[in-house]
């Protein structure tokens, strides 16, 4: 079994996490990945307060274990939703799409454990500075809001310039990129993609197809001119959003309207050509809807078969032939 900072830091089986995603991170998935043993995590997205509240009772009625809520900072009730956080005390908040700078002290006073989403070294550090627990250092492969650094790059960067445990995100489907991330210095993984297409996750059946049909080079990133960037499946959405980005007549503000109510029509109500499906591109390598159990278990299982494996060529070097392990 593998035992790393995060697992201790969490009080987690395994060192995996799910993604904060919005819509489909919801009770159901969550308390799904912390049954497994993982760190399962409600998304706030845009969603009021009082949603929130509601989901976070009910993982509690679906387990005892861990869990978390992620919480989109430039979302409107960003604060309300903090508060919900306090007062239901819920054991761990990850943070997105900005810095989570102005709550961390109450969070910190509650002893609530804070680990943000980030994108670059440089905020890393000044987070940590400010108290930060850990951080969940994503790469530019993942789906949703994405950075400019690929995972491999950033990763072990992060883990260099700071003294909290790193979780790697970005790319990472199996147990192989759960060795790769441990190899890199990480203490654990988060996985987005590879939840979504899970029995338990609420994502509408032709949304978690679409991931299953997927190739390497099944998603494009958008919204650059917005400043905040998206990976999502390529679709019609996609290309005319792509189009309309390159017209210099049309404003920021027509494009937040047009992708607007855009993320619950593809990934709640199914219309996978018009509503955006936000997938990383690790979609490729996931072939098969499991339940949370199996991708927890297998994702481990294949991690440590790789690293006792990985461990031969130390030995064999020292033996002086391959052939002789």
């Amino acid at each position: 079994m593998l035992k790393t900072a995060i697992t201790q830091l969490l009080g987690i089986s395994h060192p995996i996490l799910q993604g904060g995603m919005a819509w489909v991170g919801t009770a159901e998935l969550a308390s799904a990945v912390s049954e497994a043993g993982g760190l399962g995590i409600i998304g706030a997205g845009s969603r009021p307060a009082d949603w929130v509240r509601e989901q976070v009772r009910q993982v509690r009625l679906r387990t005892d274990r861990p869990f978390g809520v992620n919480v989109l900072l430039i979302s409107p009730h960003a604060a309300d939703i903090v508060q919900v956080v306090l007062d239901e005390r819920v054991p761990v908040v990850t943070t997105g799409a900005g810095t989570p700078g102005p709550f961390l002290p109450a969070l910190k006073a509650r002893g609530i454990t804070v680990i943000p989403v980030i994108a670059s070294v440089a905020l890393a550090r000044r987070l940590e500075r400010m108290g930060a627990d850990a951080f969940v250092a994503e790469g530019m492969e993942s789906g949703g809001h994405i950075g400019e650094i690929t995972t491999l790059c950033l990763v072990p960067q992060v883990v260099d310039a700071v003294r909290v445990p790193v979780i790697a995100a970005g790319g990472i489907a199996d147990g192989r990129g759960l060795a790769a991330a441990l190899a890199l210095g990480a203490q654990g993984v988060q996985m987005g993609t590879r939840f979504v297409a899970s029995a338990e996750c609420i994502a509408h059946p032709n949304y978690k197809q679409k991931i299953v049909a997927a190739k390497e080079r099944s998603t494009v990133a958008t919204g650059y001119r917005l400043g905040h960037p998206v990976r999502a499946l390529e679709n019609r959405f996609t290309r005319q959003f792509a189009e309309m980005e390159e017209r210099h007549e049309i404003t920021e503000a027509d494009l937040i309207e047009f992708g607007t109510g855009k993320m619950r029509l593809g990934a709640i109500e199914g219309d996978v050509e018009n509503g955006s499906l936000m997938c990383g591109q690790i979609a490729g390598l996931i072939s098969e809807i499991k339940t949370c159990r199996q991708i927890v278990e297998e994702t481990v299982a294949q991690a440590e078969e790789i690293i006792g494996r990985m461990s031969r060529f130390l030995l064999s070097d020292q033996i002086g032939s391959p052939a002789s392990v």
